[in-house]
């Protein structure tokens, strides 16, 4: 296989496990609304499509939905998850080491994710993530999100390359779809918050475990 010309990664679910955190900020809103909180497996099952997404079908779980409500739990879950976006949240296990190593074979690194972009940006610096990334490409008002593949293209394009020269590592349904939106290598991370079926990923495209990862060698 060619070594590809750069490698984009999805961050929730793929870089970083920020359910928890997701969660917190969630059920914050729940009891402000005198609603139950919300498991986390339920969270992990709405992540993928943007914060709006995962409050509404958050609120439509819990009781009553509608588009005022949706704007007052979107502003109560953002003043409060943007106090604590990394209070829990934490990289997987064997990441920091695989970017370790894809940085010192020169290949660029991205990310493109349907979390918006300044908090992105700002994980990945809490984190200690930002110095491994070129670009870093996030969710924008009125600009569409993934599996729309102008975020995947725009990523690409930062990077200098072509989507054919590229892969795009992802751990949802959301995620493979982008990427052949967008004619684009997949990768799947199977040990994130796989919340769909999935059916055309090859085995040897497939990890779970982000020490055995390998992305320049098959």
């Amino acid at each position: 296989m060619t070594i590809p010309e750069a490698i984009i990664f999805d961050l929730d679910g793929t870089l970083v496990h920020s359910a928890p955190d997701l969660q917190a900020a969630t059920n914050v809103v729940l009891a402000a609304l005198d609603r139950a909180p919300l498991d986390l497996q339920t969270i992990i099952s709405f992540i993928g499509d943007g914060v709006e997404k995962l409050v509404e079908r958050s609120l439509k779980a819990t009781g009553e939905f509608n588009d005022s409500l949706q704007a007052e739990a979107l502003t109560l879950f953002l003043e409060n998850y943007e106090q604590n976006m990394t209070t829990l949240t934490r990289p997987y296990p064997g990441v920091v080491e695989c970017l370790e190593q894809l940085c010192a074979s020169d290949v660029p690194l991205g990310v493109c994710t349907n979390k918006p972009t300044e908090p992105a940006r700002r994980i990945c610096a809490e984190l200690g993530l930002t110095r491994y990334f070129n670009v870093i490409v996030g969710a924008e008002p009125n600009v569409a999100k993934k599996p729309d593949p102008a975020p995947l293209h725009g990523c690409i394009s930062g990077l200098g390359t072509t989507p054919d020269k590229s892969v795009y590592v992802g751990d949802s349904a959301i995620d493979f779809q982008t990427a052949r939106n967008a004619a684009v290598p997949f990768r799947l991370f199977s040990g994130g918050y796989l919340n769909g079926k999935i059916l055309d990923v090859p085995t040897e495209n497939c990890f779970r475990d982000w020490t055995e990862a390998d992305f320049l060698n098959r």
